[in-house]
């Protein structure tokens, strides 16, 4: 899981180090800085840019909303608000607070509480990742958005080295290791740069800056040897079209 990059701002002792105790009972939690006041908290969040921020509401000289209009609204974190008093939840909310914890709270409303923030920043990463890739939509597409493990990774079009058919999906083969896109290989073939990808047979899409070598091994059987070693067979039909493409290219 990626890890979460957490701002605290209370200006009580005790109630900030109860929040810094149970953000540290996940290991996926790093406190990055712990604030006093609303002036600090204003330096840290702009300089370390957290992923959340437990911010408390009262604090003197500059409470929690004044920190967020110092920062502007567009700008701050997801933020949890912390206050042993409600009548501001109506206010938080109208901020976009991601939670209201009012003290005292429990350690299983706080956990909710982090659950939220996670399913919050989750959802926030997939929608960054959907506009990046809308960039691409209409032309070439520049970028494939994959899963290794929890995280979406995006990886350049320029790196994938070859394409695999694997029923209704693809295998990316990039650098050695493979990843699976749930789209199929004919659908994904009208979206690349013909001038960079070409189908080399039934089950393959080569990226033509990767291959090192276009071979005859016999009367109608020829094949292309990638960047990592690896053969694949092209099709007699498609083969014409190929060393037109790497003609092209050198």
């Amino acid at each position: 899981m990626p890890e979460l990059r957490v701002v605290v701002v209370e200006d009580e002792p005790a109630a900030r180090r109860v929040l810094v105790n149970l953000l540290a009972a996940h290991d996926d939690v790093r406190v990055v800085d712990q604030c006093r006041h609303g002036k600090q908290a204003v330096e840290a969040i702009t300089a370390l840019r957290p992923d959340l921020v437990f911010l408390d509401v009262r604090m003197p000289e500059l409470d929690g909303f004044g920190v967020i209009e110092q920062i502007g609204a567009e700008r701050m974190p997801p933020v949890v608000f912390v206050t042993a008093f409600d009548e501001f939840a109506v206010r938080a909310f109208d901020v976009h607070a991601l939670d209201y914890l009012v003290k005292p709270f429990s350690d299983a409303r706080f956990e909710a509480t982090l659950v939220r923030a996670r399913r919050r920043l989750a959802e926030a990463q997939a929608g960054r990742l959907r506009a990046l890739l809308d960039e691409d939509r209409g032309d070439a597409l520049a970028r494939f958005a994959v899963r290794i493990g929890n995280r979406s990774v995006v990886i350049a079009a320029r790196d994938v080295e070859w394409i695999e058919a694997q029923d209704y999906c693809v295998l990316l083969h990039v650098g050695g290791a493979a990843h699976l896109l749930r789209q199929s290989i004919r659908a994904l073939e009208a979206r690349l740069e013909p001038r960079r990808f070409a189908r080399i047979n039934r089950s393959a899409i080569v990226n033509l800056g990767h291959v090192r070598l276009l071979e005859r091994r016999s009367i109608g059987n020829w094949t292309v040897r990638m960047t990592q070693g690896i053969e694949l067979q092209v099709s007699r039909r498609r083969r014409a079209a190929v060393v037109r493409l790497l003609g092209d290219r050198g």
